[in-house]
């Protein structure tokens, strides 16, 4: 009995202090966490930003927001997504940052990788690396669309 017990015992210590895995660590570590807010800057009834009402609509916010600019892409009903305007499978340089054009981000390094913007940041085909687009939270209520990472 007493074996048993010790056997356990141990068994217990040997699974509770074992350190998690690193290796299969999916986060992207080539962005850094820009924290900021829009608040109520998108107003879907101001002019820069009305063509967030119909569905299919993107606007480009510059880099006053997440690292290199973020992308608000409105999907229809209260659904939008925002991304940052890095490409996430480089380290920041020169040519990291994407630019948007029709419904992709596009970056301008030799490797021309690109992001579909309504596929949930996913990356077109010939995009080297794992990882998709960088997601922003967002909130709709009624006009006015909140992006904030904190």
């Amino acid at each position: 009995m007493k074996k048993t017990y010790l056997l356990y015992l141990l068994l217990f210590v040997f699974m509770t202090s074992c350190q998690k895995n690193d290796d299969n660590d999916n986060r992207n570590r080539n962005i850094p966490n820009a924290v900021f807010d829009t608040g109520g800057l998108i107003n879907t009834n101001l002019p820069q930003f009305n063509n967030l009402q119909f569905p299919g609509n993107l606007i480009v916010l510059n880099d006053n927001y997440g690292v290199n600019g973020v992308v608000v892409y409105y999907v229809g009903g209260t659904q939008y997504y925002a991304f940052e305007l890095s490409d996430p499978n480089h380290q920041l340089n020169s040519c990291s940052g994407l630019t948007v054009s029709s419904t992709t981000a596009t970056c301008s390094c030799d490797d021309d990788n690109s992001y579909s913007i309504p596929g949930n940041g996913a990356p077109q085909e010939g995009t080297t690396g794992q990882f998709s687009l960088v997601p922003y939270a967002v909130e709709a209520n009624g006009n006015i669309i909140r992006v904030f990472n904190n």
